[in-house]
């Protein structure tokens, strides 16, 4: 199985997130954009995610909310940039727990001979957001998302070899 890659060089506040995935960037796009992919992989293990708004347009906000089993929940929001489209998508990302403590997020769909690099690039605010993103187990569950995401695609495009 592939790796996750992670980069978050010490006092810049951003991380990068890299995957490659053997499948066409579409379904890669698909698993980002389609609310009944989205919850089959974005929130932690253990976790229940709904869709609580996802309007997928220039200005369009969405939200979605990681239910513990004991009801416990977390809630995320923000704002979609430009138009998404499978080469990329814009938009911030703010947990609602840190009210103003918002980061970009810029994922890139990369495809070449029916592979696809998938890049998570989070802008944050200050070097002490990321930070507390990466203490509050950011890149295993980053890791975890995207072992999931892969299995994912490879049921939504299964790679004849």
């Amino acid at each position: 199985m592939a790796s996750t890659h992670f980069v978050a060089e010490s006092r810049v506040p951003q991380v990068v997130i890299t995957r490659e995935f053997d499948a066409p960037r579409e379904f890669l796009f698909r698993a980002h954009t389609d609310p009944d992919l989205l919850v089959q992989w974005c929130a932690p293990r253990g976790l229940t995610m709904t869709v609580d708004r996802f309007d997928l347009r220039d200005g369009g906000t969405w939200r979605h909310q990681h239910w513990e089993p004991d009801g416990t929940d977390y809630a995320f929001h923000g704002v979609f940039h430009g138009d998404p489209s499978p080469g990329g998508i814009v938009r911030t990302f703010e947990f609602e727990g840190r009210p103003g403590h918002v980061s970009l997020w810029t994922v890139t769909f990369s495809e070449r001979d029916g592979t696809t690099l998938l890049t998570h690039n989070t802008v944050y605010q200050s070097v002490e957001d990321r930070d507390l993103d990466l203490r509050s187990g950011l890149e295993e569950s980053a890791s975890d998302s995207m072992d999931r995401l892969a299995v994912l695609v490879a049921r939504l495009a299964p790679v004849s070899r």
